[in-house]
């Protein structure tokens, strides 16, 4: 019998069997079921963000949550998610992709257990930033573990499918979302929407530990906790006075909070630059601002996640709370949103963007305001007796605008960065738009609960969510219009200089929120 030993290809990381006659057999069959398994993880923690949008006024009702708690119970997760997505990625480089990813999956299915059991809308909060923690950890390694497990020739077809995940999971999420509170299982309300997790999670766990093969960064790397600490520091003390600021009739120590959190920004960059300096290993890669297509990369990033945190929480409480629609309506009425963003997206990435380039997200922002506006003079005309058809038609237009952007946006960034930063960039990048989502839930309390008068009789609720809902869609228009004159810092068309995986795995980080990926070839143990 001839014995075997494993080997790695130089060009791939692929891991497969060599024979001491040096020839290399076929790759293992059972990375099909490690992509199965990663693309499940992922496909989870995309419902997840979607799925509780939709239950925001179910968890408000039964459970007494207050404005600032429905606000954290959204922005939370999305703030422990951008704190930790790049520590989360540095974590699987040194200790191992298998090993953190099922860290990550164990944790998240424990916090979504803790998020269904929740006795009070204080332990949902704490256990939603878990949750949001647990899926940092998780999320980034999913790229980094398609890479180590597939040739190079493979790849564009993973990606495809990461893409088709990434759809399925815009269009479910809400559906789900509505069907599983709308049923009331077993009398539990809104919990179903966290504990569906259990067996998919527990899924996950099992199967992961069998079939994901593990794998490391070829150098080592260090953590940079004092940037961790730093960044999540100057969320809080900017978000925390957002959400809390209207309750508590904007007191001094908020303003004060607000303004401190820009020093400690500075800290972070003066901490950052020396660290590079040190050991070549900071939480953010400071000379990536040096190039000008990147810099306005990151502010268009973050600015969208602004306006996306805004529109959706509004929303969903407009047709809810406002309307006074069943949780059903509301996301059947989304899924014509789902379905254009989808669309526009693959046209965009495969037809569109590499013929005309740049001008494609320009439209792309120009058509999502236009799509606002309409719904801006739809809900004004028919206010509290609109319906969900006459909402299609600015919800596809807008969703056509959000496809034209979300897709190649971060193709267009990474144009001017370096091959080997290529990985840290991509990173970034998520990370920002998510840090610009939290942002944007904390606005709310600013552009759409401001509006509303306290004390309000109940037949008075209705007419002021929808007056607000259409002030805080103007906001959402004044960001469209931003993230449009930004853009003329992006290149005209993206440069195609990043090779082999890198180029793969800068368009599937376009795809959905993943976090940042190797920079160079794993090495499989």
């Amino acid at each position: 019998m001839t014995s075997t030993e494993p080997f790695v290809d130089s060009q791939t990381g692929q891991a497969s069997q060599v024979s001491q006659t040096g020839q290399a057999s076929q790759p293992d069959r059972r990375r099909w079921f490690a992509l199965a398994i990663v693309m499940t993880a992922a496909f989870m923690d995309l419902v997840d963000v979607t799925i509780v949008n939709i239950a925001i006024p179910s968890i408000q009702a039964e459970a007494g949550a207050s404005v600032s708690q429905i606000q954290w119970i959204t922005a939370g997760y999305a703030l422990a998610f951008a704190a930790g997505l790049i520590t989360g990625g540095r974590l699987g480089d040194i200790h191992g992709r298998k090993r953190i990813f099922l860290i990550g999956i164990g944790g998240f299915t424990v916090a979504s257990a803790l998020c269904g059991f929740a006795a009070n809308p204080e332990m949902l909060v704490a256990a939603r930033i878990l949750q949001g923690g647990m899926a940092a950890l998780m999320v980034p390694q999913v790229l980094s573990i398609v890479h180590a497990t597939f040739p190079a020739h493979e790849r564009g077809k993973v990606f495809g499918l990461f893409g088709a995940i990434v759809g399925l999971g815009a269009v479910s999420g809400p559906l789900l979302g509505a069907l599983l509170t709308e049923w009331n299982l077993f009398g539990l309300e809104w919990r179903p929407i966290f504990l569906i997790n259990l067996p998919v999670g527990i899924a996950g766990l099992i199967l992961g530990s069998r079939y994901i093969t593990e794998s490391k960064a070829p150098r080592a790397l260090k953590l940079d906790l004092v940037g961790v600490a730093l960044v999540t520091l100057g969320l809080l003390m900017l978000l925390y006075p957002l959400t809390r600021g209207r309750e508590l009739d904007w007191p001094l120590w908020g303003y004060l909070s607000m303004g401190g959190a820009l020093v400690v920004f500075g800290a972070l960059v003066a901490y950052e630059r020396r660290k590079s300096a040190r050991d070549g290993s900071p939480l953010v890669e400071l000379s990536l601002f040096k190039v000008k297509s990147f810099a306005a990369g990151i502010a268009v990033q973050t600015v969208f996640g602004i306006g996306l945190g805004i529109f959706f929480l509004v929303w969903t409480l407009y047709m809810q709370t406002g309307l006074g629609w069943r949780p059903l309506k509301a996301g059947l009425t989304g899924v014509p949103f789902s379905i254009a963003v989808s669309v526009a997206a693959g046209l965009s990435v495969q037809k569109l963007v590499p013929r005309f380039g740049r001008k494609v997200l320009q439209a792309g922002a120009l058509t999502m305001a236009a799509g606002v506006l309409l719904y801006l003079w739809e809900a004004d005309r028919y206010g509290m007796s609109i319906a969900p058809w006459q909402m299609a038609l600015p919800l596809v237009v807008m969703g056509v605008g959000m496809g034209l952007i979300f897709a190649p946006l971060t193709d267009m960034v990474l144009s001017g960065v370096p091959r080997e930063h290529a990985g840290s960039a991509s990173g970034l990048i998520n990370t920002v738009q998510q840090m610009g989502n939290a942002l944007g839930l904390g606005l709310v309390s600013v552009v759409f609960f401001g509006a509303i008068a306290d004390d309000l009789r109940p037949v008075e609720v209705g007419p002021a969510f929808v007056d607000a809902f259409q002030g805080a869609l103007w906001w959402v228009v004044a960001v469209m219009g931003v993230i449009f004159l930004l853009m003329f810092a992006l290149p005209k068309r993206a440069v195609q200089h990043l090779e082999g995986a890198e180029v793969g795995e800068a368009s599937a980080g376009s795809a959905g929120p993943v976090g940042p990926v190797g920079e160079k070839e794993p090495e499989l143990v």
